[in-house]
């Protein structure tokens, strides 16, 4: 079944403007280098976990076996996904573009929109893909189990009961979070508290002295919300990243190192296949067509907090 195609212009002369599409997330998570990037992952590959216990024992003269050594595994194991579209260049007929598919009966897809159409589509899949790396369910289509999923599940993960987070509350909740991360820990270089949208705006409220455990009417630099362009936050010594696909009042405190995302190729996630059909079975349709493999992994429960 071909896909529904609605138009609502009329073709009455040449068309000199552009395309537009909402506005879409893009996979802030893996543009912005905030998880590892597993490539060439087939099928699943395991991560391997090393527990010891206390290694420094009392010197003697002889060897003396102590401690304990355990191994564990957490397999990522990407799943496959694709987009599949099919449009009637006979739809196109009516449209601003229409001069674009020449005078044959024989119609070419307006070149703009093919353009246009390649891109929105590449972008949707970004959406998509940032939303379930926080918040995907296996059990819902067209999504894997993404890291609160996984995390919610685990019970070796650092949980915090959370609650709806204002400007008024934000600094005491991500408080919370911080108290939660184990000690060793503190201190290292990739640590990050991710935080979803609402998050980061109550958050950049408080800072400008607008919550109640802000700093106060003037904020920081006396600037209310104006001392904040974009720059990166940080949070008792620790980074704050906004990331789009977690959902609004939750937290993930973890290394970043310590977070997998696995695909196939890297390129797949960007390669969209526009073919013509009408060399093939002589219709006048356009296929769409994207296929990539995706999914997410950590390694160490213990090692991340959870606000939920």
């Amino acid at each position: 079944m071909a896909t529904t195609t609605s138009i609502t212009t009329t073709y009455a002369g040449e068309f000199a403007g552009k395309y537009i599409a909402a506005a879409l997330l893009s996979a802030d998570t893996l543009d912005k280098g905030l998880v590892e990037i597993k490539p060439n992952v087939k099928y699943k590959e395991v991560i391997k976990k090393i527990a010891t216990g206390d290694l420094v024992a009392n010197a003697s003269c002889d060897f003396a076996a102590s401690s304990s050594l355990t191994l564990t595994e957490r397999i990522l194991q990407p799943e496959e996904f694709q987009v599949n579209l099919q449009l009637c260049k006979k739809d196109f007929r009516s449209d601003w573009e229409a001069v674009q598919m020449g005078y044959s009966v024989y119609d070419n897809l307006p070149a703009n929109f093919s353009d246009f159409l390649i891109s929105h589509v590449a972008a949707k899949v970004a959406q998509k893909t940032e939303q379930t790396i926080w918040s995907g369910v296996n059990a819902t289509a067209g999504e894997f189990d993404g890291f609160v999923t996984l995390m919610t599940a685990d019970g070796d993960v650092n949980d915090v009961t959370g609650t709806t987070v204002t400007a008024a509350n934000v600094i005491e909740e991500m408080g919370k979070v911080a108290d939660a991360i184990p000690n060793a820990l503190y201190g290292k270089e990739d640590l990050t508290i991710y935080v979803p949208q609402n998050v980061a705006r109550a958050y950049v409220r408080a800072l400008g002295g607008f919550g109640a455990a802000g700093l106060g009417a003037a904020g920081t630099d006396a600037k209310g919300t104006q001392w904040f362009g974009g720059e990166p936050l940080f949070f008792d010594g620790i980074r704050v990243s906004m990331v789009s696909g977690l959902a609004s009042n939750k937290m993930v405190a973890a290394q970043s190192s310590n977070l997998y995302f696995g695909t196939g190729l890297l390129s797949d996630h960007n390669e969209v296949k526009l073919l013509d059909m009408g060399d093939l079975d002589g219709s006048q349709n356009v296929r769409v067509i994207m296929r990539y493999t995706a999914g997410v992994q950590y390694g160490i429960g213990s090692d991340i907090v959870l606000y939920s």
